[in-house]
């Protein structure tokens, strides 16, 4: 399966608005809707995190060309200021996303990778991840296949100070982050979102 992480931003106060039009796109367009958020903390609010599963390659670009060629992405178009399409595939000892119920509060982690970073930092995250995991569940652990080399993370929290508390528990015990992890980060980002009434995964 390969992801799509697309980020829409969009006029201040139309996300209410734009939901059901954003809900009807996704159910008949090709690809699988796993999670929709609206950022709440970050480099730029009033954005929706949107995340789809697709089954293959030639899905992905027949509905990535769609999108690109069209006036009115996601048939929200009036409400778009920017959109970013990324392209990934999943870490391959973290299983596909299972929408589900798992928190209230998400973090997205990017880390644009230095040249050469991505083998190893893998390794590093296998090698944590089981341990980490059994902490509190991991939604996504991905690679990009396009623009700069990078992972993105995705992690459900049931609220924010249990956010601060899991991830402070598994640094002082050393189970985090992964070996070769932040050595190999050359740019990191953190975004919190909260799944919106649409999101499979909330």
């Amino acid at each position: 399966m390969l992801y799509e992480l697309a980020t829409l931003s969009v006029h201040l106060w139309s996300i209410p608005k734009l939901l059901p039009t954003l809900d009807r796109y996704t159910v008949a367009a090709p690809g699988r809707l796993l999670g929709c958020w609206e950022t709440e903390i970050g480099e730029i609010l009033t954005r929706l995190l949107v995340l789809r599963g697709f089954a293959d390659a030639e899905e992905l670009s027949a509905e990535r060309e769609r999108l690109l060629l069209t006036d009115d992405p996601f048939d929200i178009g009036e409400h778009l200021v920017g959109m970013r399409l990324e392209t990934y595939r999943m870490f391959d000892f973290v299983p596909d996303v299972e929408p589900g119920e798992y928190g209230s509060v998400y973090e997205f982690r990017t880390y644009e990778l230095k040249i050469g970073g991505l083998a190893p930092t893998m390794a590093g995250w296998k090698a944590a991840v089981p341990a980490r995991t059994a902490m509190y569940p991991l939604t996504a652990a991905m690679y990009g296949l396009d623009g700069v080399p990078r992972i993105t993370h995705i992690w459900p929290f049931p609220d924010f100070n249990a956010r601060i508390a899991i991830r402070k528990e598994s640094y002082d015990t050393g189970i985090w982050p992964p070996r070769n992890g932040p050595e190999n980060i050359a740019h990191a980002t953190s975004t919190i979102a909260i799944p919106t009434p649409i999101s499979p995964l909330r």
